[in-house]
């Protein structure tokens, strides 16, 4: 087991963790008994206390025991981040049931999925999303259907007439203050919001623990359709009280939370992390630069876990010199690796440093990450509290010397049970070796001389330029140095000499609209090795982003293969 990262080890971080062998339930339980006045979320400058939200809690677990909700059973969640999804991720898993986060992008033929899969027969959803799950419902065999829709209204939350820094940014006002009219619901009950959590049904006993399901979020994956990753209680408690740990968190931690929460990151790092501190989450339902600025300096935010991409967007904001950073103490994310140029800048000028990690669903986000006070940039850290990771050859499953790439792969009881109903998926997903059973990541990467791991690329993400490989990731890195590039994802083109050649797809910063696609080939040419420099350089205004904030880069890969082919 790898031990030369111990030296950079976080100060009074133990190596391994005990952890509570409760439910998660029971940490909003604690919280709301410790700190009840205390307020647990804002949203749009309307706050909710502890008490208030593990009453809400209680109340809404009610309604789901008298819709027929029982222990084990699956419930869709399909919302931003707004408070009703912190209290109907909680009120499900108080009436012992399963979360099943749903990315509020999807439509109905990917509804369909995740509620025939998953065998959900409830769903808890906002109004402007009612109407899709409902026509995916009804397009699924009668007996695959929802039987039950919750369905919210934003301004629940808040007073659609709020003014001041906490306003909604004009894009938003429409979509968040919108009255949307309940859809029908073919063979069930669609319930409003207010009468779930005033129906006045008793909650069940609360009889779930450490070893039972808690969420079933579902991997996009490579190939065919997703697959739900089974996480214990057990399993993402651990990540729950290491990233609390990890971050010396505490009840006064006041945490932005942009990055989803329907996401395996903004679901265990933020809202079940800020939440067993008894700390206050202070709650975004989609990315606005200006948005956040505003709230980071009005609410005094200490900690931002975030997608780089965000940083990049906000430092370029034209209102930025208005926005106060100075009450964050701890900035940091994944997804991505954060470009050299940036972080830097974070360090110099605000003297904070950017703390990558690396995870998967698969092992409910962090397996890795920088030491807080020791970072290494576009590093992906080290092996995680009680975790050991090792990087292996992927033909021959042996372990590759150190500093040699090979694929990452990880032990620890982060890691999930397997795929839900693919015993054959999940058997290809592990190897043992030395005894224990190994997570294969799929991400190529390696270790350095102090332990640290950095990611190559993905291992089906290559370029292979006339027998020279070109990994995107690391051309991307270096494109994020040009002065002029905001934005810039690597991908292949079919070339009838080389085989492959390498094409950049950029988004030009907008106080250099007037930059070529020939001046960036000559600056690649003067940064990198000449068989990496893009051949071909397509300007386009915004990169296409996953729910969670990264670089759709397959969907771009996509596009360009449909392309040649035509």
């Amino acid at each position: 087991m790898l031990q030369a990262h111990y030296k950079f080890w976080p100060t009074r971080v133990p190596h391994a963790l005990t952890v509570p062998a409760t439910s998660l339930w029971h940490n909003l339980k604690v919280s709301a008994e410790r700190y009840p006045d205390k307020v647990a979320t804002v949203f749009l400058g309307s706050e909710l206390t502890y008490h208030r939200l593990a009453q809400q809690v209680e109340q809404l677990a009610g309604t789901l025991y008298a819709l027929g909700v029982r222990r084990g059973d699956r419930v869709l969640l399909d919302m931003q981040n707004i408070p009703q999804l912190v209290v109907a991720h909680y009120a499900i898993l108080r009436a012992n049931a399963v979360v099943v986060p749903v990315n509020p992008m999807n439509r109905r033929e990917e509804l369909q999925h995740y509620i025939s899969d998953a065998d959900a027969k409830v769903a808890i959803t906002t109004g402007d999303l009612a109407g899709e799950l409902a026509i995916a419902s009804a397009s699924l065999p009668e007996k695959e259907r929802l039987s039950h829709l919750i369905v919210t209204q934003f301004t629940d939350a808040f007073d659609a007439n709020v003014t001041g820094p906490e306003a909604p940014v004009p894009v938003w006002h429409d979509w968040l203050t919108t009255q949307y009219p309940l859809p029908t619901l073919d063979g069930g009950t669609v319930t409003t919001w207010a009468d779930a959590v005033s129906a006045g049904h008793p909650a069940p006993e609360h009889t779930v623990g450490a070893d039972d399901m808690a969420l079933l979020p579902y991997t996009s994956g490579t190939t065919g359709l997703p697959k739900g990753c089974i996480h214990l209680h057990s399993s993402l408690m651990h990540n729950v009280v290491a990233g609390a740990t990890w971050g010396n968190g505490t009840s006064e931690t006041v945490g932005l939370v942009v990055v989803p929460m329907f996401h395996i990151t903004g679901a265990v790092v933020l809202l079940h992390s800020l939440i067993y501190l008894g700390a206050t989450l202070v709650l975004m339902p989609r990315w606005n630069r200006e948005m956040a600025g505003r709230l980071i300096s009005c609410r005094h935010v200490t900690n931002w876990t975030n997608i780089p991409t965000m940083v990049i967007d906000l430092l370029a904001s034209p209102e930025f010199k208005t926005f106060d950073l100075s009450s964050l103490t701890y900035i940091g994310g994944g997804g991505a690796a954060m470009p050299q140029a940036i972080a830097q800048r974070l360090l110099d000028q605000y003297g904070l440093r950017y703390v990558e990690g690396y995870g998967l669903t698969e092992t409910a986000a962090p397996s890795h990450s920088n030491p807080p006070d020791r970072p290494k940039q576009q590093c992906l850290g080290i092996p995680y509290l009680s975790t050991d990771a090792r990087v292996i050859n992927p033909e021959t499953l042996k372990e590759v010397p150190q500093g040699e790439a090979g694929e990452i792969i990880v032990s620890g009881p982060e890691v999930f049970q397997g795929y839900w109903k693919q015993p054959e998926a999940t058997a290809r997903a592990f190897i043992e070796i030395d005894g224990k059973r190994f997570l294969r990541t799929g991400d190529i990467g390696r270790i350095d001389e102090d332990g640290y791991f950095f990611m190559t690329d993905r291992l089906k993400r290559m370029i292979n330029a006339s027998g020279f490989k070109v990994w995107p990731a690391e051309v991307e890195m270096m494109m994020y140095k040009n002065p002029a590039i905001q934005e810039a994802c690597i991908i292949s083109v079919k070339d009838p000499y080389r085989g492959e050649t390498v094409k950049a797809v950029v988004v030009l910063r907008a106080d250099h609209q007037d930059t070529s696609a020939e001046d960036i080939i000559a600056w690649c040419r003067e940064q990198m090795a000449v068989y990496k420099v893009p051949h071909i350089v397509q300007f386009v205004d915004g990169l296409p982003k996953s729910g969670s904030g990264k670089v759709m880069w397959r969907t771009l890969q996509e596009a360009e293969k449909k392309a040649a082919t035509h």
